[in-house]
């Protein structure tokens, strides 16, 4: 993963609020966004998420009502959120939150975008995970 480029802003505070289920998160360049639970489960950068290539992320549904049940710090670059549901494999480095953060109109349209492409919505449920090696449950 690429490190920080020198100069990028880092949090100077981040603020969970549960109950509005959004992350809020003032930058040092003086700038404060609040970025929605749900953006940042459906934007993970994991490989669950994003796949493993362009045209491989796996589309994420069902996650309106997600929590942020943690924050670990990954160093001093990162962030690594458990989510409500039990996904918890993002890293989010502070380039990568202050991109959602920035990008979030454009990002909900292209999200938007996906969910009506592939003839679901937000609030459909997710296909349940295949768990590799194991017949029964």
């Amino acid at each position: 993963m690429a490190g920080l480029k020198s100069g990028s802003p880092t949090p100077q505070d981040i603020t969970v609020h549960s109950q509005s289920r959004v992350l809020e998160i003032t930058f040092t360049d003086g700038v404060t966004y609040r970025i929605p639970f749900e953006l940042m489960r459906v934007y993970s950068p994991s490989a669950e998420v994003m796949g493993h290539g362009r045209g491989q992320e796996v589309l994420q549904t069902g996650k309106r009502e997600v929590d942020l049940v943690s924050l670990e710090p990954i160093g001093n670059y990162a962030v690594q959120p458990t989510f409500s549901d039990g996904h918890e494999s993002g890293i989010f480095s502070w380039d990568y939150l202050y991109f959602l953060g920035s990008q979030q109109d454009k990002l909900w349209a292209e999200y938007t975008e996906r969910l009506q492409r592939e003839g679901v919505d937000r609030d459909t449920p997710m296909p349940a995970l295949k768990r590799h090696g194991h017949g029964h449950h």
